[in-house]
């Protein structure tokens, strides 16, 4: 049975990381409140910021830049969906986030 969190992205009871997915305080913190579906939608948000501002990866201030970035998503003043947004799914089954217009 999947484990259940009360999402903090999405706002509601979501199947949770099997595992935090990073180290540290933030990793932990993300593996209690965020949804498998959020963490989702993180990984494609986090490749958009990679590619726009060419972050490499290897350079310890890009990855301190990321892991910010990565707070403010979950965790920031504006960081919830609005209320009633449904998740589209994408061909693999996972949710994405729509489209910004």
């Amino acid at each position: 049975m999947a484990r259940i969190v009360h999402c903090v992205k999405l706002g509601r009871d979501l199947p949770g990381l099997e595992a935090p997915p990073t180290g540290g305080e933030l990793g932990q913190r993300i593996y209690e409140n965020v949804s498998a579906d959020a963490w989702e939608m993180w990984q494609e948000h986090s490749k958009l910021i990679i590619n726009h501002y060419g972050l490499v990866l290897a350079d310890p201030e890009a990855r301190r830049f990321l892991r910010e970035q990565m707070e403010e998503f979950f965790f920031g003043e504006n960081a919830q969906m609005p209320e009633g947004w449904t998740p589209a799914q994408n061909r693999k089954g996972g949710a994405v986030a729509p489209a910004k217009k």
